[in-house]
C-alpha cells in the first residue's frame, strides 16, 4: 500500500481535503486521525461531515467519545479518543456495534483504544510544519488505497 503526503495552508484546505476525499468514501470504511492536538483532525472530520450532507456544526467529542451523524445512505461515527482512559471503556459503550457495513467511523486518538479498534483503511496524520500543516495519508487495506489514488 502507498501514502501521500501533502502540504495543507490553512484551515480551509483541511477542510477541502476532508470535503474531496468524502466524495469517493463508501461504507464500510475506517480512517484513524493522529497528529497533535490543535493539529487539525477535527477540523478535517468538519470537512468529510459536512459534505456527506450535515447542516450543523461538527464539534470535537471529547467529552462523548462519540458523535453520530445520520444519512440517508450510511451512518457516521466521529470518535474522540483523547480523554479514554482505559481501553475497556469502549467494551462498556459497545464499541464493536458502530463498525458495521453501513458505517463510517473517523477516529481521533486511535492508540488510546489498541487492542480494541478494526483496523484502519486509512491512517492520516497531521503535522506541524512552521505556520502550515503537513499531512500524511497511508492506506492500509484495497479500499483506503482506491481513495489515495484519486487524490494523487
Amino acid at each position: 500500500m502507498t501514502s501521500l503526503l501533502k502540504t495543507l495552508e490553512n484551515e480551509q484546505a483541511t477542510v477541502a481535503l476532508g470535503q474531496q476525499i468524502a466524495q469517493w468514501m463508501v461504507p464500510p470504511l475506517t480512517l484513524y486521525l493522529t497528529g497533535d492536538l490543535g493539529a487539525g483532525k477535527t477540523t478535517f472530520s468538519r470537512g468529510i461531515i459536512q459534505s456527506l450532507g450535515h447542516k450543523g456544526a461538527v464539534k470535537s467529542p471529547t467529552y462523548t467519545l462519540v458523535e453520530p451523524y445520520e444519512f440517508d445512505d450510511m451512518d457516521v461515527f466521529h470518535f474522540d479518543l483523547y480523554r479514554l482512559s482505559d481501553p475497556e471503556e469502549l467494551e462498556f459503550m459497545g464499541i464493536r456495534d458502530y463498525f458495521t457495513n453501513n458505517s463510517i467511523c473517523l477516529v481521533e486518538w486511535p492508540n488510546n483504544g489498541h487492542g480494541l479498534l478494526p483496523e484502519a483503511d486509512i491512517h492520516l496524520h497531521l503535522r506541524y510544519k512552521e505556520s502550515q500543516r503537513q499531512v500524511e495519508l497511508n492506506a492500509l487495506t484495497p479500499a483506503g488505497q482506491a481513495i489515495i489514488d484519486k487524490l494523487k
